[in-house]
């Protein structure tokens, strides 16, 4: 620090914070420790009692709290976010559009070992509104070392850290089976709620197939759902182990590449997942969907809706979070199912 006349301030960092008080009036901080002096302040100042005023000197090898946010920031965003104004060292970057949002944890973590500077997100793979915050960044001193923001840099690589990927997914097809809704003997209550959730991400339900519990007929179902060209093949009923239970062999049959049957997440363990060689994904639901508030569907719905397809070894690291505590008052997704 270097204490000079607030009169030759102009241009020069305050260290510390300056307090306003006028009794009965107003408490406030009008100045803030980084901020940086302008012609227009110096009154101000002046009218506070400030005739001396604790500056940061100028030295090559730091970066200022406000600079150093811009490196954090540039590290992070990526198309489809918008960055807020630098504040006292700290910028935050909201989504421009709605989408799913993802962050590479890995180097995530190589950055925040660094130490000095801070960059905290909101949960990966997960759906955010235009005008979300996603990501807060924030330098932890007035003055930083630029050798450790060229660190970051280095650790954090070319890449951006993060991304915002809108919504690609636009209609669906959904296969109802099941003897017991064919024939009519119960309502088909599962659709409905498929559909809501679909709505939810802008997926329209453009075609619905009911058939019984014959493999050759859902197979048939299938491939009729396939040839209207939707972007997402759902089928609801048929997923236990049950001997008529036989979606999971007819999904298979209609020449669907399975990633996985069965997920390490409850409700919803029950769950398929395949994809045809032109990338069309099409899920097999388990019943839980049907009636439990959140299941693996919804975790796994906002990527598939950004098109982003899934692996075998992301469903299996599902495992950690993959346990809903079925509260009374269900809070999600603002709790921890699904945020391994």
């Amino acid at each position: 620090m270097k204490l000079i006349n607030t009169r030759d301030a102009v241009g020069h960092v305050l260290c510390h914070d300056i307090t306003r008080i006028i009794k009965d009036v107003v408490k406030d901080t009008p100045f803030r420790k980084g901020h940086i002096v302008t012609e227009e302040d110096i009154p101000v100042l002046l009218s506070l009692g400030k005739e001396h005023l604790y500056i940061w000197e100028k030295d090559e090898r730091m970066l200022h709290e406000d600079e150093a946010a811009e490196i954090l920031r540039s590290i992070c965003q990526s198309a489809n976010m918008t960055a807020s104004g630098p504040r006292e060292g700290k910028i935050e970057l909201y989504a421009d559009c709605d989408g799913l949002f993802q962050i590479d944890v890995d180097r995530l973590d190589a950055v925040n070992e660094i130490g000095e500077l801070m960059i905290a997100s909101r949960p990966g793979n997960t759906a955010v509104k235009k005008g979300d915050k996603v990501i807060g960044t924030r330098v932890i001193p007035l003055v930083i070392e630029k050798e450790k923001l060229e660190l970051a840099r280095k650790t954090a690589g070319p890449e951006p850290l993060a991304r915002v990927i809108p919504y690609q997914i636009r209609t669906a097809g959904i296969v109802t089976t099941g003897s017991e809704v064919f024939s009519g003997r119960i309502e088909d209550t599962f659709t409905p709620v498929v559909m809501e959730k679909l709505r939810a991400y802008g997926i329209e339900t453009v075609s619905h197939f009911t058939v019984n519990d014959e493999k050759e007929h859902i197979v048939e179902a299938i491939l009729a759902t396939k040839e209207k060209g939707v972007d997402l093949i759902l089928c609801t009923g048929g997923m236990s182990v049950d001997p008529d239970d036989r979606t999971p062999g007819a999904i298979r049959e209609s020449g669907a590449q399975i990633v996985t049957y069965g997920a390490p997440v409850l409700p919803g363990a029950m769950l398929l997942l395949g994809y045809y060689e032109d990338g069309v994904p099409v899920l097999g639901l388990p019943g839980c969907v049907m009636y439990a508030r959140a299941t693996v569907f919804d975790l796994l719905l906002p990527r598939i809706a950004a098109g982003v397809k899934i692996s075998r070894k992301e469903i299996a690291h599902m495992g950690n979070g993959g346990l809903c505590l079925g509260c009374e008052a269900c809070h999600y997704p603002n709790c921890g199912f699904g945020r391994g």
